[in-house]
């Protein structure tokens, strides 16, 4: 039997497993969110044309373990699952705990044996990773100390939704724009490619999210687990960070973390500092974290003074000279020390679409990873396009309802029933 695959930090995905995520995160976005509206708030000609879900996780279960308490991404698991026809089977910490009654190891195998997938948000990481070593189904990480892969998947999604946003403005001449030069009015435009397709070679390339310009991303705040997937992640997607955390070490990113920062080659297009206005110098987008994490709470007192600097402000980042129009991003919750009213509520604010998209990322994490196991796009399933639709951009000719074979056929057929009729008939 294959080894299923598993996701437990996008430091272990190529850019274009991680791509392909982002790219089937937007279809099942643009194709699948109408159905959650009234049709009649609809044209008919949009209503006809909309698409149920993939239904890759039909008569399957996916089996929750969440040793933590969740608000988002228990929503969007629940949710995805029955969108994508399967169910998803809530375990908290009192009807499981992990190493407590049994062990990771046995847990995996039995819950594997009943379930097609495990979405595990555990305390330790090394409880996932056993889980992950000894399931016979797919395990997606919620949430664990190190790695909090879901969430960077939703923030890198939310960017692009917004590139337009961090577009510089189109230079004018004469308050008009610059005509396009014959050589780009004469090239063909090229077709929109569909789902799983690419207008460029090789799988894995931008085909539904608008391309994002190279980005300065500013982190203020904590070094866990949101941040750690983000240090294994926007570098590779062409993105620098700005990162400022308090001077105590146990601020920075874990030896875990940071082998696989430099084993990847992150650590270039990483500046780390204790001063936020420094880290918020040139930054397009400027982003904060909880300050203390699930199980952090007895260091409440300490961290909130260690923190004294640290809250996100317009004022913050006018005096360390962000862009003009920058952007803020927090996972959530947030707490008011960490950001202030003015920059959480106003309109720099991409927090809310940002959870929205918690639910498009995972759903495309159950489908590809958990119903299809095919993150690659090896298999490339198209059930869930329509019938016609055809590599070519052609559509497949309609069949003749009668041909000439079946005419014989029936004609043969009909006179054989004749026959025996009268041979009937004669015999009486």
């Amino acid at each position: 039997m294959a080894r299923p695959p598993h996701l437990l930090t996008l430091a272990d995905l190529t850019v274009p497993q991680i791509k392909r995520l982002l790219n089937h995160s937007a279809f099942l976005k643009a194709s699948t969110a109408p159905w959650l509206v009234p049709h009649g708030s609809l044209s008919f000609k949009r209503a006809t044309a909309l698409r149920l879900p993939p239904q890759s996780l039909f008569n399957k279960t996916i089996a929750m373990l969440f040793s933590k308490r969740s608000t988002r991404t228990r929503l969007a698991a629940e949710t995805s699952a029955t969108s994508l026809g399967g169910r998803a089977l809530f375990l908290g910490k009192e009807d499981i705990q992990l190493g407590v009654n049994e062990s990771p190891r046995d847990s995996a195998r039995v819950i594997g044996g009943m379930c097609q997938g495990i979405f595990a948000r555990v305390g330790d990481h090394s409880e996932i990773e056993e889980l992950a070593k000894y399931s016979p189904v797919p395990v997606v990480n919620a949430l664990s100390s190190l790695w909090h892969p879901t969430q960077i998947l939703a923030d890198l999604m939310t960017l692009h939704e917004n590139a337009h946003l961090f577009m510089p403005p189109v230079a004018e001449s004469d308050g008009a724009a610059a005509a396009p030069s014959e050589d780009a009015a004469a090239e063909p435009k090229k077709a929109q490619p569909k789902e799983g397709e690419s207008n460029e070679k090789g799988r894995g390339s931008s085909t539904v999210l608008t391309e994002l310009r190279p980005l300065t991303i500013a982190y203020v705040g904590d070094s866990a687990n949101v941040l750690h997937d983000m240090l294994v992640t926007f570098p590779r997607m062409g993105h620098n960070m700005r990162i400022a955390t308090p001077a105590d070490p146990k601020y920075r990113a874990p030896a875990a973390v940071w082998d696989r920062v430099v084993e990847l080659g992150c650590d270039k297009s990483i500046w780390w500092g204790a001063d936020p206005k420094e880290a918020v110098r040139g930054a397009d987008v400027v982003i904060t974290d909880t300050w203390i994490s699930m199980g952090q709470e007895a260091e409440t007192e300490q961290r909130i003074k260690d923190f004294q600097g640290y809250q996100v402000t317009e004022e913050l980042c006018r005096e360390g000279g962000a862009n003009p129009d920058w952007k803020f991003m927090h996972c959530l919750p947030r707490k008011k020390y960490e950001v202030d009213d003015e920059v959480f509520y106003g309109p720099r604010s991409l927090v809310f679409p940002e959870a929205d998209n918690r639910k498009w990322t995972i759903m495309s994490i159950f489908d590809l990873v958990i119903g299809k196991w095919d993150i690659d796009g090896v298999n490339n399933p198209t059930w869930f396009k329509r019938k016609e639709d055809r590599k070519d951009g052609t559509k497949e000719p309609k069949k003749e309802k009668k041909t000439e074979g079946n005419k014989e056929k029936k004609e043969k057929k009909k006179g054989g029933k004749k026959k025996k009729a009268e041979t009937d008939i004669t015999e009486d």
